[in-house]
């Protein structure tokens, strides 16, 4: 069979005997090339972001969080934001309890060495109920100060009235307080009739140098106060003294502790003042398998 060439300037092709005739590869190309650019043409009028083209297990993923594609991420942030906003809450709360335990509270001054917290909660009887009362400062001086904090703001108001108040043998100043009381914390209160009677033959010694051993303190208090049936010396690396709690055997014993505020104890003056937490004994330490 014969194979003709011939070009008729349309393409060259090839022409066999019988009639027949084969496109040259200049021509397929040429078709091939138009068949892409219709396709592209094509997928270019496409959304590839229509719900068709996004798997299902994408999609599920894209609503559950909200249409942020960073996942966990953007998850991470949204909760983040929301602890934000519960810290703030959190702390405007805790401002405006702070304000109101503030407006609650009246400041005490010129308070004789012998008056003890219940003698001066016993002063506002007839104001409200008293809440809290703590004394501070060395019990042998008379410029010792309290707080003393009401129930309510007419408690505290009433409790201006009795500025100048004989108690002891000084009277005493009232003033509004500038300052809440920071209150115990609860888990450290008496939680039974035992624990209340605990505290009452306990005190609360501070300013202890650190140089005395526990020994030091117990010897110190037995010899000038009575026996001593429990004894907790604690300190840490922060703070430059120690403190402790002294647990006597009979109230009487701790209520003669209290005028040991002001005594050297080291090289140190200790201070005393009645403890408002028992000296729980401390729990044995489970057996390590």
């Amino acid at each position: 069979m014969a194979l003709v060439e011939s070009n008729n300037g349309g393409g060259n092709f090839l022409q066999h005997g019988n009639g027949t005739s084969d496109v040259s590869s200049g021509e397929k190309d040429g078709g091939f090339n138009s068949e892409m650019r219709e396709l592209v043409d094509l997928l270019s009028k496409l959304n590839p972001a229509a719900e068709e083209f996004i798997p299902t297990s994408y999609r599920s993923l894209s609503i559950s969080d909200g249409g942020n594609n960073n996942g966990s991420n953007g998850n991470r942030r949204k909760k983040n934001k929301y602890n934000q906003g519960k810290r703030r809450v959190n702390g405007r709360t805790l401002r405006a309890q702070r304000e109101d335990s503030v407006k609650r509270t009246v400041y005490v001054s010129d308070i004789d060495q012998q008056v003890t917290e219940e003698q001066l909660a016993g002063l506002f009887l007839n104001c409200g109920q008293v809440i809290d009362c703590r004394i501070c400062g060395d019990p042998n001086s008379v410029l010792r100060f309290a707080f003393v904090e009401f129930h309510n703001e007419e408690g505290a108001r009433r409790a201006l009235s009795l500025a100048g108040t004989m108690l002891g043998y000084y009277p005493v100043r009232i003033l509004p307080s500038k300052t809440a009381i920071l209150p115990v914390n609860p888990t450290y209160l008496p939680k039974s009739e035992d624990e209340r009677e605990m505290c009452a033959r306990t005190i609360y010694c501070t300013n202890i140098d650190k140089k005395v051993s526990q020994a030091d303190v117990r010897m110190f208090f037995e010899s000038l106060c009575g026996e001593v049936s429990r004894l907790r010396l604690l300190g840490d690396s922060v703070h430059s003294t120690r403190i402790a709690f002294v647990e006597f055997v009979m109230a009487e014993s701790a209520i003669l502790a209290l005028n040991c505020s002001g005594a050297i104890l080291g090289s140190l003056p200790i201070r005393v003042s009645p403890s408002k937490t028992p000296v729980r004994p401390r729990m044995p330490r489970s057996i390590m398998h």
